[in-house]
């Protein structure tokens, strides 16, 4: 019975709702601020209500920019962490890597301004 009602839910494509928010994080091999980020930000990112509300996408600067990204302008520096909405268009950056701090508190404001609000305060 219990697989009957999940095999309808699924079919009737009212599973799950799409991620409204994506980051895209723009990366290249050798970025020593990359591999801060990914040292001080990158273990807890996913575990975060950030995190949870805009999963990360890692693209590499020298590649193409996916077809399914509608940014303002081509990144230049990485990292780049560029938040996006469920049609691919870009919202807000963040050049650079400031540090952990400042890096949170960007995202922040970056999310408030798309709409997100914490569900609980600190």
């Amino acid at each position: 019975m219990l697989r009957l009602l999940l095999s309808v839910i699924l079919l009737s494509g009212l599973a799950w709702p799409a991620r409204a928010l994506e980051l895209v994080m723009v990366e290249q091999a050798g970025c020593a601020w990359c591999a801060r980020w990914d040292r001080e930000v990158a273990p807890e990112y996913p575990l975060t209500e950030e995190g949870q509300a805009a999963p990360l996408r890692r693209i590499d600067l020298h590649q193409p920019v996916p077809d399914d990204l509608v940014l303002q302008s081509r990144p230049r520096l990485t990292p780049t962490f560029v938040l996006v909405d469920d049609e691919g268009r870009e919202l807000g950056r963040i050049e650079g890597y400031p540090g952990e701090d400042f890096f949170w508190g960007l995202l922040g404001v970056l999310l408030e301004r798309a709409g997100w609000s914490r569900t609980e305060q600190d």
